[in-house]
């Protein structure tokens, strides 16, 4: 009989270690499931619980993007599409990282998610469309409102209309509204794809290319610093939906697509657009403003 009693507590024991166990795993796990932690479900959320809004920029493009050569860090990249990064960073409530790039690379870096979104001077073309979640326009002063071909001084009799542009080497940025209208409006001239603006520059003042296709805003810029070039009496014709500018997001984030249509909007409604426009043309007129190669 004490045997068996002895066998029973014993089996009670065993049993109620069995069950504390069972009560302790479970607790666990419940404390796993109460702590498990939820991945951002898109790009906005994710730069929110980030905290900072990544851009990516190529600074070789005043007044809409240059460097400014007195400072030094984030501080030198300013123009219009900085302020305009800035004001949207902002509105999401995060910090602002700018990620100087070559024109080519920043439009890569949003295609492969690198980064989710990039100023540029960006015009609305269709093969960003169809690669990219494409912002509504913004009007940055004139610098769209016209597309133009920069010439030497010297060449300004040479070169009156479309014809005069056959068989020559002209420049324009890969992947750019200027390449789609020099291929499209002067069929028998010769594209040479440059990756930069300043790269540009320098080889037409070099004479290895004899023009290069550039929005008014920018090639201004660029005549008011090189005094020996000048702008073409002829000009590209430009559709209207060409003459704003866009910000390219990462295709499908359309939260954050929507979020910075809702900052530009704001930004519209506020008159920035011309207060940041017109600080840009300013500074890019000072002896501080450079355009930065990058490739």
């Amino acid at each position: 009989m004490k045997k068996f009693v002895s066998l029973l507590l014993a089996l009670m024991m065993a049993l109620s270690l069995v069950a504390c166990g069972s009560k302790a795993d479970t607790s666990a796990d419940d404390k796993t499931d109460d702590t498990a932690v939820t991945e951002p479900a898109n790009a906005l959320e994710k730069i929110k619980a980030d905290g900072v809004l990544t851009v990516a920029v190529s600074p070789d493009f005043s007044p809409m993007e240059f460097v400014d050569s007195s400072k030094t860090g984030q501080d030198q990249y300013v123009g219009f599409d900085i302020e305009l990064a800035k004001y949207i960073a902002q509105y999401l409530g995060v910090d602002l990282e700018i990620d100087a790039m070559g024109f080519d690379a920043c439009q890569t870096a949003v295609y492969t998610n690198s980064v989710y979104m990039s100023l540029s001077g960006y015009s609305w073309t269709e093969d960003r469309a169809a690669n990219y979640e494409i912002s509504n326009g913004y009007v940055a002063g004139d610098n769209e409102s016209n597309q133009v071909i920069l010439i030497k001084k010297e060449d300004a009799a040479k070169y009156t209309k479309a014809e005069d542009f056959s068989g020559v080497d002209v420049g324009a940025q890969n992947a750019s509204l200027q390449m789609d209208l020099l291929t499209s409006q002067l069929p028998d001239a010769n594209p040479v794809p440059i990756g930069d603006i300043t790269v540009g520059v320098m080889e037409l003042k070099n004479g290895n290319i004899e023009a290069m296709a550039a929005a008014i805003g920018n090639a201004n810029m660029i005549v008011d610093a090189n005094p020996e070039l000048m702008i073409c009496d002829w000009q590209f014709e430009v559709a209207e939906e060409f003459e704003q500018n866009v910000v390219l997001i990462s295709k499908g984030e359309t939260e954050l697509l929507a979020a910075v249509n809702e900052a530009l909007a704001k930004a519209e409604s506020e008159g920035k657009y011309a207060e940041w426009y017109a600080a840009a043309v300013e500074l890019g007129k000072s002896e501080n403003a450079k355009e930065l190669t990058l490739d």
